[in-house]
């Protein structure tokens, strides 16, 4: 089999390593990929990222299935293009991606279906905006409707934060567009939880559940980024609340996506806060998480593709998924100034005396060394046979690598009460 991978993160590292494992793939086929993509085994990377140029690719290269990694073309339809030339893809249609390219589309949706989330309201106006944060109480939680790279929520302890926040999207504008619309959301207090699924439309399975570290520095503090480390799985996420999630939020996503015929056979990953009141959701995202995949994939004991495989065919309802007895924990580094500016072409050193596994998310290899390239860098991703173990292992092996001005949370996975 060939397999062609769009994107060029942790995350699609990460699955280019999965589907390696499946004695049927002969070629994988990222693009564009990275560093750690290019000596992956059987992967090849591509310099393509127009839609139009990844069809012909595929077209020529007989490719059997496409995998698309991040949300960006996604929600710009990739998969309705591939599929109007009846290519295989694994993906949601550009209609389903709304769940993750407009907040508002979202909460709708999370209303219609009685699934629990925040109470919103929506603006397109700057002034109607303050007003309402004039009359409220603190905290609120500012979103960007649009997509913003996981950095689009805002926590806001007062007035002034929620004004500036509200000018930072709306006026000056720092994503492009996706900020012109916001919603303004009730602070729900508790933890959070990522479940990562996998969907043929008709039948939806969850994945073990995982931890992600959002803010830059430790103790959650400082901005959002787009994930600091992960655990999996989540020490949140006692039986009583997985049950919780399935028969209240999974259930009834589900449901919708059926009457809404929603062409979906992809991921749905779920973003939740365990909150002393029960599971609300926080947020969809139609992709693979970053850098969930990274710790979730890891543990996994299934043949990662052939449930692709089974999704794309309708077939889901024949799969269940093993895992490891195992615990994961995944670290990342990132450059210094990140999720702000930052410089790029640092050298990354001591790589080979990682004794667990290194997915590369943000360098490329420039004259035979590895120099970053992005905000996030690289994700240690270390296992144990239970989670103080998992993370010696990943901090120890975090030590041994280095580039001029790599920062990592040091408090990943250490659990807070709340």
């Amino acid at each position: 089999m060939k397999i062609l991978i769009v994107g060029s993160g942790g995350r699609e590292h990460a699955i280019a390593w999965k589907i390696a494992e499946n004695d049927y793939v002969e070629k994988i086929y990222v693009a564009p990929g990275n560093g750690g993509t290019q000596v992956e085994e059987k992967c090849e990377n591509i310099n393509i990222t127009d839609i139009n140029e990844l069809v012909a690719f595929a077209e020529d290269n007989c490719i059997d299935l496409t995998i698309v990694g991040p949300e960006v073309p996604l929600v710009d339809g990739i998969v309705d293009t591939f599929k109007e030339k009846n290519l295989k893809i694994f993906g949601p249609s550009k209609y389903a991606a709304q769940l993750e390219g407009s907040k508002v589309f979202a909460k709708e949706f999370a209303e219609k279906y009685g699934i629990k989330s925040a109470k919103y309201k929506e603006f397109t106006d700057r002034k109607k905006a303050i007003q309402y944060i004039q009359r409220s109480n603190f905290p609120l939680v500012i979103k960007a409707d649009g997509l913003a790279a996981g950095k689009g929520v805002i926590i806001c302890e007062n007035e002034e934060e929620a004004i500036e926040a509200v000018n930072t999207l709306m006026v000056l504008d720092v994503f492009h567009g996706a900020g012109l619309k916001i919603i303004i959301e009730e602070f729900l207090e508790g933890v959070e939880a990522s479940i990562l699924s996998i969907t043929d439309g008709k039948t939806i399975i969850p994945f073990i559940s995982s931890k992600d570290h959002k803010q830059i520095f430790d103790n959650d503090k400082g901005p959002n980024t787009g994930g600091m480390g992960v655990i999996a799985p989540n020490f949140y996420c006692s039986d009583e609340i997985l049950k919780e999630f399935e028969e209240n939020l999974m259930n009834p996503t589900l449901k919708g996506i059926k009457e809404e015929k929603m062409d979906f056979v992809g991921t749905i990953f779920f973003g939740l806060m365990i909150t002393k009141k029960g599971v609300y959701l926080l947020e969809y995202n139609v992709r693979m998480g970053d850098p969930e995949t990274q710790a979730v994939l890891s543990l996994m004991e299934s043949d990662y593709l052939d449930l692709m495989i089974k999704a794309v065919e309708g077939r889901l309802n024949e799969c269940s998924v093993k895992w490891k007895e195992k615990h994961a924990c995944c670290v990342n580094g990132v450059s210094e100034g990140y999720p702000g500016n930052y410089k790029k072409g640092h050298e990354i050193n001591g790589i080979e005396k990682s004794k667990s596994k290194v997915f590369i998310c943000g360098a490329e290899l420039q004259e035979g060394k590895l120099k970053t390239t992005g905000g996030r860098v690289l994700s240690v991703v270390a296992l144990g046979d239970n989670l103080e173990e998992a993370r010696a292992n990943a901090y120890e092996d975090l030590s041994n690598i280095n580039f001029e001005g790599m920062h990592y949370r040091k408090d990943i996975g250490i659990k807070k009460e709340f």
